[in-house]
């Protein structure tokens, strides 16, 4: 078995900072892409940035900037790095991961997800 367990999570004013890591750990042959999504009240998932194993990285406009995401292969660890937080920013936020766990058996897995709220 496979997972993914999330930390880093909490309340921050706005325009402040938060580290948000995601650790794989199980039968893993190989991890593909990872990526953090989140998910407001009212409001549908939304991949917030992704990274493949090569390093290459991808966001969605309304965190560019802002939000830096990273991975640790070593570690199987994916960070995400959150600065000037905004009120908009609050949500659930679920790391994800394609991790191989066998010869031809390849998925994705979720986290549980850790709660980021930006407030005054």
């Amino acid at each position: 078995q496979v997972q993914l367990v999330e930390s880093g999570g909490g309340l921050v004013q706005p325009g402040g900072s938060l580290r948000l890591s995601c650790v794989a750990s199980g039968r893993i042959f190989g991890i593909y892409s990872m990526g953090w999504y989140r998910m407001a009240p009212g409001k549908q998932r939304e991949l917030v940035a992704g990274i493949t194993s090569g390093g290459s990285t991808n966001y969605v406009d309304s965190v560019k900037g802002r939000f830096t995401i990273s991975r640790d292969n070593a570690k199987n660890t994916v960070y995400l790095q959150m600065n000037s937080l905004k009120p908009e920013d609050t949500a659930i936020y679920y790391c994800n991961a394609n991790i191989r766990t066998g010869l031809n058996t390849r998925a994705d897995y979720w986290g549980q997800g850790t709660q980021v709220t930006v407030s005054s």
